[in-house]
């Protein structure tokens, strides 16, 4: 490869690097089906009331970043390069750009620079798919009295739903005596979840367990790596706001056609990194994937969107995290 080429090569990478943009929640494949579902949850405020919706943008709304990334847990933590490190490598790649036949492009383009790529997975993100609920979760926050919190995206979210597609009347069978607040909505990513926790939802009550599941609505955008940064977020802001909380940590489930599914992959090595989270103490990560698939890694007990449990996966879930959760509250 000549030198020419490896500069254009360059060039092209950080301009296309500076036109990334935020990426809202992917809506969930089936979010017509059974919209608004309550479920017999009792209380029907806030996190008590179903899923459906969660088209783009939660019914217009855009979705807007706020403030600054947010902590990340070192366990977690990508390597980034140091101010120092950047220094250099700009006035190293400033060099090499001034005496390459493309030198024009230095003039063309003065402010081109080396930079890490941002990670918008923990860069808390409000509107969207939770916009239109979060009030009503903030006031289920402060007002409510529950013991567990489900937190999480759509697969969460519809626990809710009557079956065949959703969890209800397997909610009532494993959890109908517990006190139970469902803060997921239905196509959130980890900055949306982020962005909901520090607006006011992690403000109030503090529950004893929360469940927590999040990161498949990222993979449109985001490596693995970046997803486990953004469920590390996650993590640790549930541990400002509720410190006293056992965080019961899932990993994010098996989605698509089967093992060599690109986005599967990408939770698979976002799964292996989140784990790192476990503390044996506050946070314990629990891989229930296995729960799911075949001998041929295909999926059971999901719907033909190869995305979300029908009332069969649901099953599979409470049987194996009820005890867990219960556990966790003595």
């Amino acid at each position: 490869m000549t030198k020419k080429v490896i500069v254009k090569l360059l060039v092209c990478a950080l301009l296309c690097a500076a036109a990334v943009t935020e990426l809202s929640a992917q809506p969930p494949a089936d979010s017509g089906q059974n919209p608004g579902a309550r479920g017999g949850f009792g209380a029907g405020v806030g996190g008590f009331r179903g899923g459906g919706g969660g088209r783009r943008g939660g019914f217009g709304q855009p979705a807007v970043p706020v403030g600054p990334p947010a902590p990340v847990p070192a366990e977690v933590a990508q390597p980034r390069p140091t101010p120092q490190e950047l220094t250099k490598l700009n006035a190293d790649f400033k060099q090499f750009l001034a005496s390459s036949p493309d030198a024009d492009l230095l003039t063309k383009y003065p402010n081109l620079t080396v930079a890490p790529k941002n990670n918008n997975a923990i860069v808390p993100t409000s509107g969207g798919v939770r916009g239109p609920r979060h009030q009503a979760f903030v006031e289920t926050a402060k007002n409510g009295d529950f013991d567990i919190l489900f937190e999480g995206d759509s697969i969460t979210d519809w626990w809710q739903q009557q079956p065949p597609n959703g969890g209800a009347e397997v909610f009532k069978k494993y959890f109908g005596d517990q006190k139970v607040a469902n803060f997921a909505v239905a196509g959130d990513t980890t900055q949306g979840l982020l962005w909901g926790l520090q607006d006011g939802e992690g403000k109030g009550h503090k529950p004893k367990v929360i469940m927590l599941m999040i990161g498949t609505n990222n993979t449109g955008g985001n490596t693995g790596a970046e997803i486990a940064e953004g469920v590390g977020a996650d993590v640790a802001e549930m541990r400002k706001d509720f410190p006293d909380a056992k965080i019961l940590l899932l990993a994010i489930f098996p989605r698509g056609s089967g093992p060599n599914d690109a986005n599967r992959r990408k939770n698979e090595e976002a799964n292996k990194i989140i784990a790192k989270l476990d503390d044996g103490q506050h946070v314990f990560f629990k891989n229930i994937n296995d729960k799911f698939l075949d001998s041929d890694g295909k999926l059971i007990g999901f719907r033909g969107d190869n995305l979300h449990p029908t009332a069969v996966g649901y099953e599979a879930w409470g049987a194996t995290v009820a005890p867990i959760l219960k556990d966790m509250l003595k």
